[in-house]
């Protein structure tokens, strides 16, 4: 929850400085605030499936983690890697690489710890007396995520060939793997939240799976259209990326169909509302915004514009960011013994949150568009068009005000959840245990 309040801070700040306020530049320069603003959303959302998997794999496994001790380890070693990263952008100690712009030997740091949270993860399920596919989806996610680091941990003088390795990393994970990860939560929510026999469910996630690789591979082109690679990345590209909006289609139609099914009478309906707004929100923000401007002919005016925070912003809010929030929703109450689950405080922060993204994702869009009818088809240089859009910027803080608001009512309603009372010792005593035909 902090790193997500740091994160929107450096939003606004840059926000503000598009307007032309940039008062803190002597402090926090534009590609400090950039930096840190975009490797703060990669770390809170990490944070988030280990978090998730620390919680899901053990109860899906019906057997407790292998060692405690070590999970607050790796935890808190992971935390001290991360809080070193965001010190160092601001003494100007990073690499310049888009969402992998910490220093190489965290990276090695990173990867080290990562491994040992993959290791405890691994022998719990191993080790458990039950192996299910949910389970399995969400460990492998987590395992592949892993492998797909390395590659940005590799050395390149050439520019353009880094780059093509950057994005084995960065869409491998977002609009791929992460993907995994995504399904297998779901799955367990939807398992727990609907009552839908877990046959059922696995089912659909075989489904998504396809669909995931299917796409999001080759789907990587459209990465490469115009960074200096062969022109088949301008076909491949094109193709598979009209096909990765089906991985979210799948989601959104897969949640959507086993709420249907399902009984509708868990208790917990705040973390029900989470987990339909990541199915369809994701769709939305990664699915259909992403193809509007990633088939070729489009991305040759929009690269590098506005239009792709349009895009980048609600799909990583709708896939990812708001899967967090769905799994915190739900296993909080369960740790805690606190059934916080519908008040109004709860809901409030739901829905401003997300029409204060839906607000943003607008200002984005807007902001996109006249950038690029200035920039790429009447000709105005870089400064002039940011001049001309500064007031989409006044609309885009508006909004962010808006989810800001939101976020920071969902963590007042975190931190009520205090530590753990004698209620968390209680059966859970909800319709996960009643399957619906």
């Amino acid at each position: 929850m902090l790193l997500l309040i740091l994160q929107i801070t450096y939003g606004f700040i840059m926000a503000f400085a598009h307007m032309g306020f940039d008062g803190l530049h002597e402090w926090i320069p534009f590609n400090t605030a950039t930096a840190t603003h975009k490797n703060l959303l990669v770390v809170w959302i990490l944070s988030g499936f280990m978090g998730a998997a620390y919680y899901i794999i053990p109860d899906e496994a019906e057997r407790e983690l292998v060692s405690v001790p070590l999970a607050k380890l790796q935890f808190w070693s992971f935390a001290i890697v991360g809080v070193i990263a965001v010190a160092g952008f601001h003494m100007g100690w990073f690499e310049g690489r888009k969402f992998l712009e910490i220093p190489r030997p965290l990276d090695y740091l990173v990867a080290l710890n990562v491994v040992g949270f993959l290791l405890l993860i691994l022998f719990t399920l191993l080790k458990g007396k039950k192996k299910t596919t949910t389970a399995w989806v969400l460990t492998m996610g987590l395992v592949f995520a892993a492998l797909l680091y390395l590659p940005g941990m590799i050395y390149f003088e050439n520019i353009a060939v880094d780059s093509f390795f950057r994005w084995w990393v960065v869409h491998l994970w977002v609009e791929g793997v992460w993907e995994l990860i995504m399904g297998g939560i779901l799955s367990y929510l939807l398992i727990r939240l609907t009552g839908v026999d877990r046959e059922v469910i696995e089912k659909w996630l075989y489904v998504i799976v396809g669909l995931t690789f299917l796409s999001g591979i080759l789907g990587t082109g459209h990465h490469y259209y115009y960074t200096g690679g062969p022109d088949y990345w301008l076909m491949i590209g094109g193709i598979f990326s009209a096909l990765e909006p089906l991985a979210f289609l799948g989601m959104t139609a897969f949640a959507v169909q086993m709420y249907r099914k399902g009984n509708k009478k868990h208790p917990n309906k705040l973390a029900l509302f989470w987990t339909l707004n990541t199915a369809i929100l994701s769709f939305l923000g990664a699915g259909l915004l992403g193809l509007a401007h990633t088939l070729p002919q489009v991305n040759l005016y929009t690269h590098g514009t506005l239009v792709t925070a349009m895009h980048g912003h609600l799909a990583f809010w709708g896939a990812y960011g708001s899967l967090v929030f769905s799994i915190i929703s739900y296993a909080m109450p369960q740790m805690t013994g606190r059934k916080i689950f519908d008040n109004k405080i709860g809901n409030f922060a739901f829905w401003t949150a997300n029409i204060g993204i839906l607000g943003m994702t607008t200002a984005f869009a807007a902001a996109g568009v006249s950038q690029v009818s200035l920039e790429r088809i009447a000709g105005y240089e870089y400064m002039e068009a940011a001049k001309v859009i500064e007031p989409h910027f006044f609309v885009l803080i508006i909004a962010a005000t808006v989810f800001t608001t939101g976020i920071l009512l969902f963590v007042w309603n975190f931190i009520k959840f205090g530590v753990p009372s004698d209620d968390a010792l209680q059966p859970e005593g909800d319709v996960a245990f009643q399957p619906v035909s």
